[in-house]
């Protein structure tokens, strides 16, 4: 048999060489298992996510309300309409923030009215307003006015 001699005459074809790409398969096998271990888990990080605190006692829901008093003197409890401008006792307006005092009593809430007033809102319509959540027992009461502020 002839020493096989590569600078020798023939065609130098040796065809597809398998060997070689097991050889590269298996390097790129190794890798991706290596690597497959240190990859971390979800579960593994330590990240606090916004809202997940945990509180420590029970959390208060006020009931709010908000009364308008317009400058033609109706009453609007959150915008529906109560008593009209002549009435000074307000029977409707009363019943209504007594009911909603009972019921915010019997779930233990507080209850928060605001009173919106225009500008050109009569006082004595204010005093009646104020008188209504005096009959109704209601003490949390904040008077803001809804004129815009100049600058």
């Amino acid at each position: 048999m002839k020493p096989f001699n590569p600078h020798a005459g023939g065609d130098g074809n040796l065809g597809f060489q398998i060997a070689p790409m097991i050889d590269v398969v298996f390097v790129i096998m190794l890798f991706f298992m290596v690597m497959a271990g240190a990859v971390k888990v979800e579960t593994e990080l330590n990240q606090r996510l916004p809202g997940s605190v945990e509180t420590s006692g029970t959390v208060e829901f006020t009931d709010e309300v908000i009364i308008n008093l317009p400058e033609n003197g109706e009453i609007l409890l959150n915008d529906e309409p109560m008593d009209p401008a002549g009435q000074r006792q307000m029977p409707k307006l009363t019943a209504t923030l007594m009911r909603l005092k009972q019921a915010s009593d019997a779930a233990k809430t507080p209850v928060l009215v605001t009173i919106v007033s225009e500008p050109e809102a009569k006082y004595a319509r204010l005093i009646d307003t104020l008188d209504a959540l005096a009959a109704a027992e209601i003490t949390n009461v904040t008077v803001t006015d809804s004129g815009e502020e100049e600058p």
